[in-house]
């Protein structure tokens, strides 16, 4: 399949920061500091109702096999559950863990051996979101402002990184990713997760919902 680039232009809209919405602040506060990814996102106190499949996953792009190894060993030891062991693939090594708070995370390499020790760095962390169809919002995000940087087909898009987030944004099909994290796809409820927008307020065809991102204030320490 022939990938397709669009060139950036100034984008209106773009991710300014992710928020997870957790039951206990200070349990999920803890654990993401203890695997090591605590900068990358916000988190606020919900009760909203959420069962199955959330619809997202947030991945972590690494060096190499040993680094997988050491954010997943620092993911269970904090209290994650293993979804799919780290294992070799066609594309690389990689693996999958549910943090506490109920949210996935995949933590992969393109890499298939070791070319150095293992490392906590992390060369980039991806916003997934699963939905129904990809041409479709991603004709949606592109009315909203936001650039596209990667078009497959129907399969996948990535959009460019906005210059305030750490985190960048992807759309991938929801059963696809569902399989690809090794669960059911079936869920209902709350996502659990806000986007948020440098500019307004609106929620996509998914019912993944955005807010201005000045609206979106970290939980007190």
């Amino acid at each position: 399949m022939v990938m397709a680039t669009t060139t950036s232009t100034a984008a209106n809209t773009s991710l300014g920061s992710v928020t997870l919405e957790v039951a206990d602040p200070e349990a999920a506060r803890r654990f993401y500091s203890a695997f090591g990814v605590d900068t990358y996102m916000r988190l606020r106190a919900s009760e909203a109702h959420s069962t199955g499949f959330r619809g997202f996953t947030l991945a972590l792009t690494v060096s190499g096999p040993a680094t997988v190894d050491s954010f997943v060993g620092a993911a269970v030891d904090a209290g994650a559950t293993v979804l799919k062991p780290a294992a070799k693939s066609l594309w690389g090594y990689g693996g999958v863990v549910q943090a506490p708070d109920g949210t996935s995370w995949k933590i992969a390499t393109s890499a298939k051996k070791d070319t150095g020790p293992a490392t906590r760095e992390i060369d980039e962390v991806v916003l997934l979101l699963g939905v129904e169809d990809v041409k479709a919002t991603k004709q949606f995000y592109v009315g909203r402002g936001l650039t596209v940087a990667k078009s497959f087909g129907g399969k996948y898009a990535e959009f460019a990184p906005g210059q305030s987030s750490p985190v960048k944004l992807a759309l991938y099909k929801r059963r696809a990713l569902a399989k690809d994290l090794g669960v059911p796809a079936d869920g209902t409820g709350s996502h659990r997760i806000v986007l948020g927008s440098t500019a307004d307020t609106f929620t996509d065809p998914d019912g993944f919902a955005w807010e201005a991102a000045a609206s979106l204030a970290p939980t007190p320490s």
